[in-house]
């Protein structure tokens, strides 16, 4: 403790009117986690399986949460290790993208699973703007190899004229050459 105390005047209404502001920025730099869902059955077809798979990882790399759902149907419901197996399999084939945040579990005629991404939503959101500047430079590039190309070809001289048809090339023999 000082000797003598020492105490700071203040203005208390700025005082509470930067400690809102600070909460504002803060609300404004913080990510809301959202939660995607994917529906599939256990008798779900191979190319119908690689598409959701395909939405699953773009969820991923978007940094979103994925809750993955086996509906059961009819005698399905007494087979509850083939959801088992697909949900493994599934997490298995995006296991570089993400990871199994909650195990398979069955809730009633149901079978969730949750995947976690292994990027946070604003690293994923940087990665993406990064890539798609370095896909429009790419294509700037391209259109400016063509715009070279194009006017190198006009510099070098005039169109070549069009051919002149022969007799034996003319389709209608009423026409004379």
């Amino acid at each position: 403790m000082a000797r003598p105390p020492v105490c700071k005047l203040m203005d208390y209404g700025k005082f509470k009117y930067e400690n809102a502001q600070k909460a504002r920025e803060a609300r404004r730099n913080q990510t809301n986690v959202i939660i995607k869902e994917m529906k599939l059955r256990p008798k779900i077809d191979a190319h119908d399986y690689e598409t959701k798979k395909g939405h699953v990882v773009r969820f991923l790399k978007a940094g979103d949460k994925v809750k993955i759902t086996i509906m059961f149907r009819g005698r399905e419901q007494h087979r509850p290790e083939l959801g088992f197996r697909l949900l493994q399999r599934l997490a298995e084939d995006v296991t570089e993208l993400g990871f199994v945040e909650s195990s398979p579990k069955q809730d009633g005629r149901n079978m969730i699973m949750v995947l976690g991404p292994h990027k946070k939503k604003a690293e994923a959101k940087a990665d993406h703007l990064v890539q798609k500047a370095e896909k429009e430079a790419e294509r700037a590039a391209v259109v400016d190899a063509e715009k070279a190309e194009r006017d190198a070809a006009h510099a070098a001289g005039p169109v070549a004229a069009k051919k002149e048809r022969g007799r034996s090339e003319n389709l209608d023999p009423e026409i004379e050459a």
